[in-house]
C-alpha cells in the first residue's frame, strides 16, 4: 500500500509516496479479510534436534504465542493454530516437512534467510521491543530457544511488513509440551470439532453447539479451548469450579451476559488504533464497548462476594480488573455519537472540544448563510427571482440565470459556464465568501485529524491495559457460555481425575441430540477400567457404533477443555492424548488412496499412543481384501492392548474379532442392539455387552431404497454363501498343526444358516463329503446312488 506522504499543497514538484503496509494472507488489519471468530495466524517454524519452535502472531489482535513442540506434534500445533501465512528458514529440509499439511490446507509458504532464525540475535531483538534486559524477563529461557529462533524471525518479517512497527504486540505466551493435549488433524476432522466433514462451514460441528458468545473475543477464545484441551488435573478443575459457580447462579450469569452483549472486538480495535489504522468510527466503538464493562465488573462482584468471595479463579480475574474507564470518557468526550466511516467524510469531533475549531466552524457556517443572504440581495436587485446560488466541486460558489431572463444580468456578473438552458456567473462578492468558506473547511478538516490522530495515540499508548481487559472479557464470555449451554442442554459436571478409568453413565453426543428430538436420542453407558481398558464393538451397519466413538470422544475432550458434558454422571481419567479413526476417505492431492490414508493414520496412533491416551477406531482394514484386512485389524488390537495398553474402543464387522477377548485379559466384547421383526429390522442404538453376529447389510440396502429385485437376488445369494457346519480357516489351520504367533489361535466358528458367512469360511458341506469318497472304491450302483443325492441335496437349496 503505498501512499502520499507530504502535502499537496507544500509539495515541490512531485509528491512524494512511499511504501506503509505490505498485506499478506497472514499480516491485515482489514475487517474483509478477517474472521471475527478466528485468529489470523502469521507462524514460524525453526526446527531444532528433537523440538520444533513455532512463533505465532495475530497482528489484528496484537496476540503472540511462542509454543514449544515435539517434532511429531508439529502438524496438529499447525493445525490447531491454522495460520494463513508460515515462514521457514530456506535451504533447510526439516521446515519444508513440516509443513506439507499445511501447504494441503492452504498456508502461503514464505521462505526467509536462515540467519533470521538465529536465537541468539532473536533474543536481543526480543529484548529490545518489550523493554527488558533479557529474555528471561519474559519468562523465557534455555529450553525455549528453538522457539526464540521463530520469534526472531517471524519479528523481523512483521516489522518490513508494517513500517511503522507492531507497538500493540502483547508480550508472549509460552506453550511448552505437556500443558495441553495435541490434536491431529485426523482427530480434528473426524470428531468435527471446528469444521464439519461436508465441507468448510462450522454447521454440525461440536462449536456450533457451544458457540453462545456474546462477543467476538470470547468466539476466538472458545475456539481455541476446543481445539487446545488441558491435560492438567487441578486446571481443569479450576475452569470446571468458575463454569458451575456461573451454572449455578442463573441471575447473575443472565447479569454478567446482559453486559457482554454488544460489547465490540475490543482486542481488534484497540490495535488497530495502537498501529495508528483505527478510523472515526473503530475508536467511537472503542469507546462505547469499554463504556459497558463497569456493568460487567458489578455483576461479576455480585457473583463473586455471593459465592466465592476471596479465592477461585473469578476472584482472580477481579483482581486484575482494569475498566479502562478513562479511556471511555476520553473518546466519547472526543467522538460524536455516528461519527463518519473515514475522516473528512463528515464531523467527527464534537463541538466545544476545541476553541480554534469551533471558531472555524462558526465561520464556515457563517459563511452558508452569507451565501442564502447574496442570493436574497442579488434577487432584489436584479429582479430575476429564479436566480440561484450553487456550488459545484469544480467550479465553486456560482449564480445561476436562465437565459430567458439573460436580459437581465448586471455588467459585473462574470461569465463561469454555460448549461443548455442556463448560464453561470461569479461576482466579486460571491467569490469572497466563497474564499472564507472553503478555507474554514479546509481549516476544520485539518484541526479534526489532528486532533483524532492525538487521541488515537493516546488510547493505543494504553493497548496492553486493553488488551487484558479484552481478554479478562473473553474468558467470562467464555465462562459464562459454557454454563448456559450447560443449562439449556442438560450438561453434567464431570468428575475429572488423574487415575486411569473412564466412566460415562448415560453419554450423549452433544451436536447429534440437538439434531433430533431430545427423546429419541438412546443415551449409552460405557466404563473402561484398566482390567477391561479395551472394547471391541460389534454391530450392523446404521446401528450407531460411529456415532457411540465419537460421543465418547467429544464428552472426554469437553470435560478436558472445562466444558460440563452431555450425560448422567461421568468421571474422567485425564488423557494425554486422543486419537479418532473413522470413516474412510483418499488424499488425491497426496497420492494416497483410502487405504493408504487409513494405515497412514494408524501408524501415526500406534507410534504416538501412551498408557494415557484414548484410542477411538472404526473400521481398521476395510480398505483390502478380507483376509489382509482382518489379519491387521487382529494385530493392531493386540500390538493396543498388549503394547500401548491404552483405553481402546474399537468398532468394526469382522466378527472374528470378537474371539480376541478369549484372548487379552483386558478386552471385552459390546455391540449395538437390534431387534428382528419378520422380515425387518429395528435398529435400537443402545449398547449392550456381547458381540454381534451378523451384519444386516441387506436390510441396510432396503432402508436406502434399492430396487427389491436386487434385495431378493441378495438374499438367495446369502442363503447360498451361508451354510451348516462351516469350519473356519483359522480351525483348519489348527488341524493342520498351524498355530498364530502368539501360540492362541481363536477357535473354530459354528454358525447356523441364519448367520453370517464367517469371514474364513470358504468351504460347503457337499465339497467336505466329496473329499472322504474313494471313486475307485466303489460300485457303479453306490456311484449313481451318490450322484442322486447329491443332485437332490443341491436343488433343496
Amino acid at each position: 500500500i503505498c501512499e502520499q506522504i507530504e502535502d499537496p499543497k507544500q509539495a515541490k514538484g512531485i509528491v512524494r509516496r512511499e511504501v506503509v503496509e505490505t498485506i499478506t494472507p497472514g499480516a491485515s488489519f482489514a475487517d474483509d479479510m478477517l474472521d471475527r471468530a478466528r485468529n489470523n495466524f502469521l507462524c514460524a517454524i525453526f526446527p531444532s534436534g528433537d523440538l520444533v519452535g513455532i512463533a505465532a502472531a495475530d497482528l489484528s489482535t496484537g496476540e503472540f504465542r511462542l509454543v514449544i513442540s515435539l517434532a511429531g506434534d508439529t502438524e496438529a500445533v499447525l493445525s490447531r493454530l491454522a495460520p494463513r501465512e508460515i515462514l521457514v528458514a530456506r535451504s533447510v529440509e526439516p521446515a519444508f516437512k513440516l509443513t506439507d499439511q499445511s501447504r494441503d490446507e492452504g498456508a502461503l509458504v514464505t521462505e526467509r534467510e536462515a540467519w533470521e532464525f538465529d536465537p541468539a540475535l532473536a533474543s536481543s531483538d526480543i529484548a529490545r521491543h518489550f523493554g527488558v534486559a533479557s529474555v528471561e524477563g519474559l519468562g523465557l529461557g534455555d529450553a525455549d530457544l528453538p522457539a526464540l529462533g521463530a520469534a526472531g524471525a517471524l519479528m523481523r518479517y512483521m516489522h518490513e511488513l508494517q513500517p511503522g512497527g507492531v507497538p500493540h504486540l502483547a508480550r508472549p505466551v509460552v506453550e511448552r509440551p505437556g500443558g495441553t493435549m495435541p490434536l491431529d488433524e485426523m482427530t480434528r476432522r473426524n470428531l468435527e470439532l471446528t469444521e464439519s466433514l461436508r465441507g468448510g462451514d462450522t454447521g454440525g460441528t461440536l462449536s456450533s453447539v457451544l458457540d453462545r458468545t456474546l462477543t467476538p473475543m470470547g468466539s476466538r477464545l472458545l475456539h481455541q479451548w476446543i481445539l487446545t484441551p488441558l491435560t492438567n488435573v487441578e486446571a481443569i478443575n479450576a475452569r470446571l469450579d468458575s463454569v458451575e459457580l456461573f451454572a449455578g447462579d442463573p441471575i447473575a450469569r443472565e447479569a454478567v451476559r446482559e453486559s457482554l452483549d454488544g460489547v465490540r472486538d475490543v482486542e481488534r480495535l484497540a490495535s488497530k488504533a495502537a498501529a495508528g489504522r483505527g478510523t472515526p468510527r473503530d475508536l467511537r466503538a472503542l469507546g462505547d464497548s469499554i463504556s459497558q464493562l463497569p456493568q460487567v465488573h458489578a455483576a461479576l462482584e455480585t457473583l463473586v462476594e455471593k459465592h466465592s468471595p476471596g479465592f477461585g479463579p473469578l476472584s482472580t480475574l477481579m483482581t486484575k480488573w482494569d475498566g479502562c474507564a478513562d479511556m471511555a470518557t476520553d473518546i466519547i468526550d472526543t467522538i460524536v455519537e455516528r461519527p463518519p466511516l473515514a475522516m473528512g467524510d463528515e464531523s467527527c469531533i464534537r463541538d466545544g472540544i476545541d476553541s480554534s475549531l469551533d471558531e472555524w466552524r462558526s465561520l464556515r457556517d457563517g459563511g452558508k448563510d452569507a451565501i442564502a443572504r447574496i442570493q436574497m440581495d442579488e434577487r432584489a436587485r436584479t429582479g430575476i427571482n429564479s436566480l440561484k446560488v450553487g456550488y459545484n466541486r469544480v467550479f465553486g460558489y456560482f449564480i445561476e440565470i436562465t437565459n430567458s431572463n439573460s436580459h437581465l444580468v448586471p455588467t459585473d456578473y462574470q461569465r463561469r459556464q454555460t448549461l443548455t438552458g442556463a448560464e453561470r456567473y461569479v461576482t466579486p462578492a460571491l467569490k469572497k465568501y466563497e474564499e472564507k468558506v472553503l478555507t474554514a473547511a479546509e481549516r476544520i478538516e485539518e484541526r479534526e485529524r489532528e486532533l483524532f490522530d492525538a487521541l488515537r495515540k493516546r488510547i493505543g499508548a494504553h493497548v496492553r491495559r486493553l488488551q487484558c481487559i479484552s481478554q479478562i472479557a473473553a474468558e467470562l464470555d467464555v465462562l459464562s457460555t459454557l454454563a448456559d449451554v450447560a443449562e439449556r442442554e442438560g450438561y453434567v459436571r464431570p468428575q475429572v481425575t488423574e487415575g486411569f478409568d473412564l466412566e460415562i453413565t448415560a453419554g450423549r453426543h452433544p451436536v447429534v441430540e440437538r439434531m433430533m428430538a431430545r427423546e429419541k436420542f438412546i443415551p449409552n453407558d460405557v466404563r473402561l477400567p484398566e482390567d477391561a481398558r479395551m472394547i471391541i464393538l460389534t454391530g450392523p451397519n446404521m446401528s450407531g457404533k460411529s456415532t457411540i466413538l465419537r460421543q465418547i470422544g467429544l464428552i472426554v475432550l469437553m470435560a478436558q477443555i472445562g466444558s460440563f458434558v452431555p450425560a448422567a454422571v461421568a468421571r474422567i481419567g485425564v488423557v494425554d492424548r486422543l486419537f479418532t479413526r473413522v470413516g474412510a476417505s483418499d488424499n488425491l492431492v497426496r497420492g494416497q488412496s483410502t487405504f493408504m490414508v487409513e494405515m497412514s493414520e494408524t501408524s501415526a496412533i500406534l507410534h504416538t499412543a501412551t498408557s494415557k491416551s484414548l484410542v477411538l477406531l472404526d473400521e481398521i482394514g476395510r480398505g483390502t481384501s478380507t483376509y489382509d484386512g482382518v489379519s491387521i485389524a487382529w494385530s493392531v488390537s493386540e500390538y493396543l492392548h498388549d503394547q500401548i495398553k491404552c483405553k481402546t474402543v474399537f468398532a468394526t464387522h469382522y466378527h472374528e474379532l470378537t474371539q480376541l477377548t478369549d484372548e487379552l485379559v483386558a478386552a471385552c466384547n459390546y455391540s449395538v442392539e437390534v431387534k428382528e421383526a419378520g422380515d425387518r429390522v429395528l435398529f435400537l442404538h443402545r449398547l449392550v455387552p456381547g458381540g454381534a453376529d451378523r451384519s444386516y447389510g441387506i436390510e441396510v440396502g432396503r432402508l436406502a431404497g434399492l430396487p427389491v429385485a436386487v434385495l431378493d437376488r441378495a438374499r438367495k445369494l446369502l442363503a447360498v454363501f451361508e451354510g451348516e457346519q462351516i469350519v473356519s480357516a483359522l480351525d483348519k489351520g489348527r488341524r493342520a498343526g498351524i498355530r498364530d504367533p502368539g501360540e492362541r489361535a481363536p477357535g473354530a466358528v459354528k454358525t447356523s444358516h441364519k448367520e453370517q458367512l464367517g469371514l474364513f469360511s470358504q468351504t460347503h458341506p457337499i465339497v467336505d463329503e466329496l473329499k472322504q469318497i474313494d471313486p475307485d472304491t466303489m460300485t457303479p450302483l453306490e456311484a449313481l446312488t451318490l450322484v442322486n443325492r447329491l443332485v437332490s441335496h443341491a436343488r433343496q437349496g
